[in-house]
């Protein structure tokens, strides 16, 4: 464009202009991403998805289609033609409900010997355990830590707890690495203890605060218009597990009996600190609010100001957003 031609453009014209530009270059980037993806597979794998067509086994479809390989993906009306599928893959993935898993896994008695048998499930023992007695093949159980809505696995946690054969997975584990996704070794047995914090207490205290606010009946628009950045952001983090599948965190938060202890240990320190309320007791507060302190190091100021820059974050998106 020349120089005389550009002065006479209007802001706004600019501005679609721009836009333009910026919408094919993300479509390039797209394009050459796949590329580059596609050429580092050598090999062109046979895949089925068990459950494909759920929200995150829609994910790995694509992800496995982008990279080259043949994706199926068997739901509960194929199984009677499912025989001729299995038989041929050269990777197996159940990505079923919790409370399906199990049943699924029994099912794939049949696969062959070199196939790789993987599970996507939030819990890790006992589909890992299913799998390795099922399966004489390769096994790795695998739990993406995050949910359908990601653009991309890049920068998202996988955690990896291996069964038998490594080295007849390597194939998936650098697929993933390509992905850029963090990849986070660990035992079925560590997975399932640290999840019983990460996922299962969280979200068990996260349904219990939702549905104490929802019995107390206060109107949620005043309590927003008094509410401070952080409280907003809090309170939008249980309102978006709320706008999710119930069945989902239904079966995360009852999937191990065991976890049961844990959450009445929660309870127990919940009612003890309540105690030193009732009892005016500021200083044996002021002791256990340092020595978690403590607990936290030098964690507690990072969190502190990573906390406030995703305070800024979404501030900003809420200030374009009014605009």
């Amino acid at each position: 464009m020349k120089d005389s031609e550009f002065q006479s453009l209007t802001l706004e014209q600019v501005n679609e202009q721009l836009e333009h530009l910026l919408e094919r270059k993300t479509q390039l980037l797209k394009l050459e991403k796949e590329k580059r993806i596609k050429s580092q597979c050598e090999v062109s794998r046979r895949i089925v998805v068990i459950g494909g067509k759920g929200l995150l086994g829609k994910r790995f479809v694509e992800v496995f289609n982008q990279a080259g390989h043949k994706t199926s993906v068997l739901e509960k009306d194929d199984w009677p033609q499912s025989a001729e599928m299995l038989s041929q893959a050269n990777l197996v993935v159940v990505a079923v409900p919790i409370h399906l898993t199990e049943a699924v896994i029994a099912q794939l008695d049949n696969l062959p010997e070199d196939c790789i048998l993987a599970d996507i499930t939030s819990v890790k023992q006992m589909p890992v355990q299913k799998m390795l007695e099922v399966h004489v093949g390769p096994v790795v159980g695998m739990h993406p830590m995050f949910g359908p809505d990601v653009e991309d696995f890049c920068d998202q946690t996988v955690v990896v707890c291996e069964g038998r054969d490594s080295e007849k997975f390597r194939w998936l584990i650098e697929l993933l690495q390509r992905q850029k996704a963090k990849l986070h070794f660990v035992s079925a047995l560590e997975h399932d203890q640290t999840m019983a914090i990460v996922q299962v207490l969280r979200h068990f205290s996260t349904v219990a605060y939702g549905v104490h606010l929802a019995e107390e009946d206060g109107r949620l628009q005043d309590i927003l218009a008094m509410s401070s950045p952080i409280y907003r952001l809090e309170l939008a983090m249980v309102g978006r597990l709320f706008a999710q599948s119930p069945d989902l965190y239904t079966e995360i938060i009852f999937s191990n009996p065991k976890n049961v202890s844990m959450m009445r240990r929660f309870i127990s320190r919940f009612e003890h600190l309540l105690g030193l309320i009732e009892n005016k007791n500021k200083a044996e507060f002021k002791d256990a609010f340092m020595q978690t302190r403590e607990w936290f190091g030098e964690y507690a100021n990072k969190f502190l100001v990573e906390s406030g820059q995703m305070l800024a974050a979404a501030h900003s998106v809420s200030s374009e957003s009014d605009e």
